[in-house]
């Protein structure tokens, strides 16, 4: 065999791993983060300041943030049950120490810091859950096109051939979910009709990038012959160009229904789409051609994964929707936010029985057909991971309580609230110095150019690919390619963020 159907024999032919080994997996993303506030925290307790160096800022973040997900996914992976387990201890290790430091200092009573907590303030206009959300799901992402190569990445993680949940598989869903968070038609506070429409005519002109890339990718990876696995979207179809057309297809969708409405709009398509696939061909026809045997002949058949698909796809989308929509409601206190993580965790567990309700009725889960059992695993885990991340700035602002004048970048801003004796209406004030900090923060210079760090990774995993063996290579140099391919794209995005530089034309 060729080095070519090698690497495409290494990726073929795969049914994913269990529902608890990917929720478990969640986890850690969100502790990461927790970690990473934590320690941030302790350093002001100690210094009276915060970090100040941007190079021991990028190298905090990268340690903390990323290197533990790399390592999670290869050789930490067969105790991928335990990690959660240590770093919650190392977290809660931590926050041991600045409040036995703070009690010792202010000597303040817990009871009182509670109360103060569920009385805190929040900055309404910011949400970093979305963000960071938005972000974990792109460095994650990144992290596996590259490491999948490797013998060191689990072949249960990656995308299952037909059948099967596959980290990578809820990946690509969850990249949908973040992209419909912050769509114009979650953004744009009006509703009526002409809003609509503008928002269907800018959709229209943002995704040509999109576009562009996907006839890029197409032309370089077939004049170069590079690896490809065809039934996850066909001969000529790739992700970049499904991205585009549900966002194209959500937006005519949503220019004709009320955007509140989203979510029934996507059961509807969800469930239409199921009904097809079970009492029709049509499941025969997307997994063996129209032939039966697995024929490429025309630009449908050969291409059947990627077009049948954009319909699972869109219904995620418009759920995701009606999600953003959701959080984007005026909470401004810990109070409220602890009743929307209520509010998530219901969802959870109302789509995880719906899951297996559905499977036992129709079938297991399928990226290959999206599926109504992948659409509604994506989600379901989307929301799990969303409430993580909740949970966590909500622990964050709590330890920021204790441990007054410190500040985390990329979460909850503490403000004041509006004096009632002044005119009604005026914004609330905020306090800290996190958009100061926000300058030396790994999370939002990525998040300032999203698209160009998912466009460099995609590069940089072509050019690993061809430069090195990666099949037979070894658990010590894999390491360090991944290290220095994550560390690379990070420095990238961080240099840019420093010089205030977004890369987009559209």
């Amino acid at each position: 065999m060729s080095q070519k159907q090698l690497k495409e024999a290494f990726i073929s032919n795969l049914n994913g791993t269990s529902l608890l080994e990917i929720s478990v997996g969640l986890s850690l993303a969100p502790l990461c983060l927790l970690c990473r506030g934590l320690l941030l925290i302790l350093y002001y307790l100690h210094h009276g300041k915060p970090v100040s160096s941007r190079k021991y800022s990028l190298l905090l973040d990268f340690l903390v943030l990323v290197s533990p997900l790399l390592f999670s996914c290869t050789i930490l992976s067969p105790i991928i049950f335990f990690m959660p387990v240590i770093l919650a201890a190392f977290c809660a290790g931590i926050f041991s120490k600045i409040y036995s430091q703070t009690k010792r200092e202010a000597r303040v009573p817990f009871g009182q810091v509670v109360k103060e907590f569920q009385k805190t303030c929040l900055d309404p206009e910011y949400i970093p859950a979305i963000t960071v959300f938005r972000v974990y799901v792109n460095v994650l992402t990144s992290i596996s096109i590259l490491a999948v190569d490797f013998p060191q990445y689990p072949r249960r993680y990656a995308k299952a051939e037909t059948y099967g949940t596959g980290v990578m598989d809820l990946g690509v869903g969850a990249f949908i979910f973040g992209n419909a968070l912050v769509c114009p038609e979650v953004r744009q506070k009006s509703s009526v009709t002409q809003a609509r429409f503008s928002n269907l005519a800018r959709q229209v002109f943002s995704v040509w990038p999109l576009i562009f890339l996907g006839v890029g990718r197409l032309l370089s990876v077939k004049s170069i012959e590079y690896h490809e696995h065809t039934s996850e979207y066909g001969v000529h179809w790739n992700f970049f160009f499904t991205l585009a057309f549900v966002r194209l297809a959500a937006s005519l969708l949503l220019a004709i229904f009320p955007k509140h409405k989203a979510w029934l709009v996507a059961l509807a398509l969800a469930v239409l789409y199921q009904l097809t696939l079970s009492t029709t061909s049509l499941k025969m026809f997307i997994l063996h051609g129209s032939d039966g045997r697995d024929s490429r002949l025309g630009f449908l058949d050969a291409n059947r994964e990627g077009l049948l698909s954009l319909f699972g796809y869109l219904a995620i989308y418009l759920a995701s929707v009606q999600v953003g929509l959701w959080l984007l409601q005026r909470r401004d206190s810990v109070r409220g936010w602890a009743g929307a993580l209520r509010g998530l965790a219901l969802a959870v567990l109302v789509l995880f029985v719906s899951l297996q309700l559905c499977q036992a009725c129709t079938e297991p889960v399928s990226r290959r057909m999206a599926n109504l059992p992948f659409c509604t695993w994506v989600l379901a885990h989307c929301l799990l991971l969303l409430s993580f991340f909740v949970l966590t700035d909500l622990t964050l602002v709590f330890t920021k309580l204790l441990v007054k004048g410190s500040s985390v970048p990329c979460c909850w801003r503490a403000v004041q609230p509006p004096d009632s004796s002044k005119k009604h209406g005026m914004e609330a004030v905020r306090v800290g110095r996190e958009d100061k900090l926000s300058q030396q923060c790994l999370i939002s210079a990525i998040n300032k150019n999203q698209l160009l760090f998912f466009l460099l990774a995609n590069v940089m995993t072509g050019a690993v690919n061809i430069l090195i063996d990666t099949i037979h290579s070894r658990a010590v140099f894999t390491l360090c390619i991944l290290h220095l391919y994550m560390f690379f794209n990070c420095l990238v995005m961080y240099t840019l963020h420093a010089k205030n530089i977004i890369l987009k034309f559209w």
